[in-house]
């Protein structure tokens, strides 16, 4: 583990995203527990350049600005490290908020898949032709003229028997 040394607070970088995320009221805490018994946590800053950027320790940083200190205790730690180190400002909150956003993306994304694969039966169901039976005693044939093919329903049973007779069917 490197050892905590001591780091002018001009030198370091705070970047922009970490700003958003201080809650002045917990600046407040840390700077009165500083007042109290000092900095007991060191924050973490890696080199980038001839600055420092801030991995870790936004709101102990921010509350020994508040009470005008030149140099905040911190560790050194490699690059490498710090792009898998998870900040301090992301509470608990704020990941739950994370895996909420994250499950109802999913979820958006598994009901858009299933409303295009529903989108997609409809419309080759709507090209293909429909499969049905043709007529008993009807021929696939276009040159038959719709006159002899379209018979009309008998009413009665004695017109069934008549048409049953002039087909040559066995009633």
């Amino acid at each position: 583990m490197p050892k905590p040394e001591s780091f002018p607070i001009e030198k370091i970088f705070v970047p922009t995203k970490q700003k958003k995320a201080i809650k002045p009221e917990i600046v407040g805490e840390i700077a009165e527990s500083i007042l109290d018994i000092g900095q007991q946590d060191p924050i973490s800053v890696r080199h980038d350049g001839d600055r420092l950027v801030l991995v870790e320790g936004l709101h102990r940083l921010e509350a020994c600005k508040a009470l005008g200190e030149t140099t905040i205790i911190g560790v050194l730690v490699p690059a490498e490290l710090a792009q898998h180190k998870p900040l301090l400002s992301e509470s608990p909150e704020v990941e739950a908020e994370r895996i909420k956003m994250a499950r109802l993306k999913k979820l958006r994304l598994e009901k858009e898949a299933a409303e295009a694969s529903t989108a997609a039966m409809k419309s080759v169901n709507a090209t293909e032709a429909p499969l049905t039976r043709p007529t008993k005693g009807v021929r696939n044939n276009p040159k038959v003229s719709l006159g002899r093919t379209a018979k009309s329903t008998p009413k009665t049973l004695s017109d069934w028997i008549t048409q049953q007779k002039h087909n040559g069917g066995r009633y």
